[in-house]
């Protein structure tokens, strides 16, 4: 039943190999050169993809990854599990303890980097006309949302590995902004939730109505507030029973279920899948203990950003056709509207509360970065039909060139010798601990040799 022929199955993996291969050499490439690897994972999709082989070979390109019926599925499934993968490990990386001192900072910067961007995002569609970008649901509404989400969104995976390659994770900056994009981007992920609901949901009378929407926001809330207050209390009741035979027979594979089962009730309600894999990986950072949560955190990350996250950003690269459906004077547009609006409400936040200048402008440029949430909202709404391939190549674009641009000023600070904010003096570029290891074991294997 479940069978694949012989010649179709090593098509599929070779296309995989190519592409797991292009995408970790082009995201080592980019770490080298200062970039932040999902660029590279990306860019490896775009050389595989119709932007380039495709263009160049594009009986190579229809042989290799649409050579039978049923290889864009299975390359689609593998889409879907590295968003699963993407979106546990960002709620994992959840942080909800500020110190008492940061408090003020960080609630202010939540309420003012998510609100307001919001709102200008949202009232921006009444100028720019966006039925341009409508997909095949027709949802101006639904649009509208995605509209004003990408303007404010920022990215816990991207900037927790920024931070990490400049050494600095340890720092007060660091734990603020990590802090305030994990709580400013679940509310964000709200606001997805409702649009993905919105579509999903049948349309009464051919659009969208008062019921649809209230029905909506009340089945995300309640999952919201299921996943956060009730379900971290029933797993830490349930799991370390003796009587829990999933959970001794396999720790990881206890907790891949649980994103699974959750992703799935998701769907079910007709919030989005991906919802439920963010709130699961946050119901279990509410569960487990310091020591068990590292555990988990490095086995999950071991199997996520080796094979499962670089394939998906390698797969949003073969969606993209830059040569055809990509608009570059409206991108720039788009990407100075986003930018000034993040940074300038950022920026006027940090100095009401009286922060200096150069810390203010340090926190405006690292909520930009849009990453990994930027480009799963924009393949999610593309997924649902909500915008075009012109509109999701934008956004993939705006998620990869804030990101770049959030990093090269951080350290482009650190270099100069400036600081992140009080607190954080001295503070220098240090070479991550698994890169300083990973030299090592090759010295020690080339002793042998």
């Amino acid at each position: 039943m479940f069978t694949l022929a012989g010649t179709d199955l090593s098509r599929f993996l070779f296309g995989m190999v190519l592409l797991l291969v292009a995408a970790n050499l082009l995201g080592y490439v980019a770490e080298r050169l200062a970039i932040p690897r999902v660029i590279g994972e990306v860019a490896g999709g775009l050389v595989l993809g119709p932007t380039c082989l495709g263009a160049l070979f594009p009986n190579a390109f229809h042989w290799l990854y649409l050579g039978f019926s049923s290889e864009s599925s299975l390359f689609g499934l593998i889409y879907y599990i590295g968003e699963l993968f993407l979106l546990y490990t960002a709620g994992l990386k959840i942080q909800t303890r500020f110190a008492k001192s940061d408090v003020k900072t960080g609630l202010a910067i939540i309420i003012g980097s998510t609100i307001i961007p919001f709102v200008i995002g949202w009232l921006s569609t009444y100028v720019f006309h966006p039925a341009q970008f409508l997909g095949p649901d027709k949802s101006v509404v639904a649009l509208k949302i995605v509209v004003a989400i990408s303007i404010a969104v920022t990215s816990i995976p991207v900037i927790s590995k920024i931070f990490s390659d400049l050494g600095i994770m340890h720092s007060r900056f660091a734990k603020i902004v990590v802090a305030i994009a994990g709580v400013h981007d679940l509310i964000l992920w709200v606001a997805l939730a409702i649009a993905s609901g919105i579509v999903s949901a049948p349309a009464h009378g051919g659009g969208i109505n008062g019921w649809v929407v209230t029905k909506s926001l009340v089945v995300t809330f309640a999952f919201l507030a299921v996943c956060i207050g009730v379900l971290p209390w029933i797993l830490r009741k349930i799991t370390t029973r003796r009587a829990n035979f999933l959970f001794r027979s396999s720790f990881l594979g206890y907790f891949i279920v649980i994103l699974l089962a959750l992703s799935d009730i998701a769907g079910y309600l007709q919030v989005d899948v991906m919802y439920g894999a963010i709130l699961a990986g946050v119901a279990t950072k509410f569960t487990l203990p310091e020591h068990l949560f590292e555990k988990l955190q490095s086995g999950i990350q071991g199997i996520a950003y080796a094979c499962f996250i670089p394939l998906y950003f390698a797969i949003i690269g073969m969606q993209l056709n830059l040569a055809k459906h990509f608009n570059i004077g409206f991108f720039f547009l788009y990407l100075l509207f986003a930018t000034v609006v993040q940074s300038v409400v950022v920026y006027v936040t940090c100095r009401v509360i009286r922060t200096d200048k150069l810390t203010s402008v340090n926190f405006a440029a690292a909520m930009n970065a849009r990453g990994g949430p930027g480009i799963v909202l924009s393949s999610t709404a593309y997924a649902l039909g909500i915008i075009n391939q012109s509109f999701f190549a934008i956004l993939v674009m705006l998620a990869l060139v804030t990101s770049w641009m959030a990093g090269a000023w951080l350290r482009f600070v650190l270099r100069r010798g400036l600081r992140l904010m009080p607190g954080d003096e001295g503070l220098q570029i240090e070479r991550v601990q698994e890169e300083v290891q990973f030299e090592a074991d090759n010295e020690v294997l080339a002793s042998r040799n």
